[in-house]
């Protein structure tokens, strides 16, 4: 399963993920990327060789392939209205390409598992949103 036509619309409507990695100790870390939905790929990258010196490529490039994303806003605070995407996925080596930001050098994340929610932007009710789950085919993306 890849994602569906809503996830899509949403992940190509947002600017902004976060992007987990794991550095060697085992410390996750955390930061804000610009991000490409391509197919049922995710490319996340930078100009020149700055990116691959940055820790999240040095945690990936050290075999911590296994990485997290997650893609939300924040529709309204009255009403309560929230929305997103949490991808789990693995990464490969950054290779350059011509992406989102231009040329440089991006990583392919190869979603493994997803859920999304509340991507009609309803207003939280008595419950929390329910959650939508794909687990990603893996024999199709490679």
């Amino acid at each position: 399963m890849s994602f569906t036509d809503d996830e899509r619309a949403y992940l190509a409507s947002q600017p902004l993920a976060r992007f987990a990695t794991t550095f060697g100790d085992g410390q996750p870390d955390v930061v804000p990327v610009a991000f490409e939905l391509d197919g049922n790929v995710i490319w996340i990258g930078g100009p020149g060789h700055v990116f691959c010196r940055t820790r999240k490529i040095r945690n990936i490039a050290s075999g911590r392939r296994q990485v997290a994303l997650v893609i939300d806003d924040l529709v309204s605070f009255d009403p309560f209205v929230a929305r997103g995407v949490r991808i789990y996925g693995r990464a490969d080596d950054p290779i350059e390409r011509v992406g989102l930001i231009g040329p440089g050098w991006y990583v392919r994340v190869t979603p493994t598992v997803s859920w999304s929610w509340n991507l009609q932007g309803l207003p939280a009710g008595d419950e929390w949103y329910p959650t939508h789950r794909n687990n990603h085919d893996q024999s199709a993306s490679q």
